[in-house]
Formats: C-alpha cells, sequence, structure tokens
C-alpha cells in the first residue's frame, strides 16, 4: 500500500545524508532505525499530533523499518511507547523545547 506521505528512496537517501545517521528506538521490542528526533520537521510533528501515525512513521523511519512497522501492526500504546522513546534520543520530551535562553544583560526601563 503505497501513498503520498511514503517516503520515495532518494528522499530517504537526502535525509540520511543530511543528517549522517538514524538512531534506534524500540517498537513492540524490536530495534528500529529512525531520523534523529531534532531532525523532524514540524509536518511530520503535525501529522503525529493528528493521529495519522502510518504518515509519522514513514517519514521519521527508514523505509526497511517502516515495513516492519506496518507489519507488527502496534497498538496505540505500543506506538506512544516507540515515540517517546525515539523522542528520548534528543534528551528531552517532545514539545518540551527549551527555546532561547534569556540574555544575561538587564534590560533598563526608560
Amino acid at each position: 500500500m503505497s501513498t503520498e506521505a511514503d517516503v520515495l528512496p532518494a528522499e530517504a537517501q537526502e535525509l540520511e545524508a543530511d543528517q549522517g545517521h538514524y538512531v534506534t528506538a524500540s517498537l513492540c521490542g524490536k530495534d528500529v532505525r529512525v531520523i534523529p528526533p531534532g531532525a523532524w520537521r514540524m509536518s511530520w510533528q503535525r501529522a503525529l499530533k493528528a493521529g495519522d501515525f502510518d504518515v509519522f512513521a514513514a517519514k521519521v523511519m527508514h523505509p526497511d523499518d517502516f515495513l516492519l512497522f506496518e507489519e507488527l501492526d502496534p497498538t496505540n500504546d505500543m506506538f506512544g511507547e516507540f515515540v517517546a522513546d525515539a523522542a528520548s534520543k534528543s534528551g528531552e520530551t517532545l514539545g518540551k523545547s527549551s527555546g532561547p535562553s534569556r540574555s544575561s544583560k538587564t534590560t533598563r526601563k526608560r
């Protein structure tokens, strides 16, 4: 089953070249390769938040591992654990960006 959201081999190669590697996360007890969470596009995260797990998985997983994802057919809880594990690879949970740091200089009121 092929959808528009599937990562094309050329796109996967480009992403891997840009990132230099994948990190490993656990899905149903199996290791799958994912693009490092810091490199996830906003549109991919919107798909995740909208519950479109197939689109999200197709974008963040190595193409060979996406086939395993389809085969495993995880439950929502299992997929949530996978996303949390993948997000932990960046050292923080999704949606909890530290944001820009405050300036150490004080601003004088006029």
